[in-house]
């Protein structure tokens, strides 16, 4: 069953961007690449807070 979205507050990129501490490239990237969730408005993307949370919770793979 589908999520209410009156309950689902969505940002934009430049505030993921913020919350990530990356660049609006990198989450531009993310969007693109489908590891981070977006649905678009007009020319702009906007990412469900939710998924934002999911990500920073993810383990960091190390790489060295």
């Amino acid at each position: 069953m589908a999520q209410d979205t009156a309950d689902v507050r969505f940002l934009t990129v430049a505030e993921v961007a913020e919350m990530m501490r990356v660049s609006k490239m990198t989450v531009y990237r993310l969007v693109h690449s489908g590891e981070l969730p977006a649905i678009r408005f007009g020319k702009s993307f906007r990412v469900p807070e939710t998924a934002v949370d999911a990500v920073r919770q993810r383990p960091v793979a190390d790489v060295g």
